[in-house]
């Protein structure tokens, strides 16, 4: 049986933004996920680093953010900017935008 088409808009908060980072899988498979990620000026705790077994493309389509790798190369991100991030490479989260909060659409899989 088929099911119907469920009409969603990613650019629609929740009514009470939550005090966490929000990740919401929009679509996901063994080989793909698609989610979109809220922020509200959270960061990476200091002294971590995100190290993702799959490469990651991600578009910010609200707000502002900063990224740094384990490099030392930073990305000041606006809204519209994108970026692949490599499975393993170390990267952070060094600002998030709460006014507006961000939007993220990032797709995590075998991309390279």
């Amino acid at each position: 049986m088929k099911q119907s088409a469920i009409i969603s808009n990613i650019f629609e908060l929740p009514f009470q933004l939550p005090l966490e980072e929000l990740f919401e899988p929009l679509l996901s498979t063994k080989d793909l996920l698609i989610e979109r990620i809220i922020s509200t000026g959270q960061t990476t705790p200091s002294g971590e680093w995100y190290d993702q077994e799959r490469d990651e493309w991600v578009i910010l389509l609200q707000g502002e953010a900063k990224l740094t790798y384990e490099t030392g190369e930073t990305y000041q991100l606006i809204a519209g900017d994108y970026l692949l991030i490599p499975a393993h490479q170390r990267h952070r989260v060094n600002y998030t935008s709460s006014e507006p909060p961000c939007i993220w659409l990032a797709i995590h899989g075998d991309l390279s």
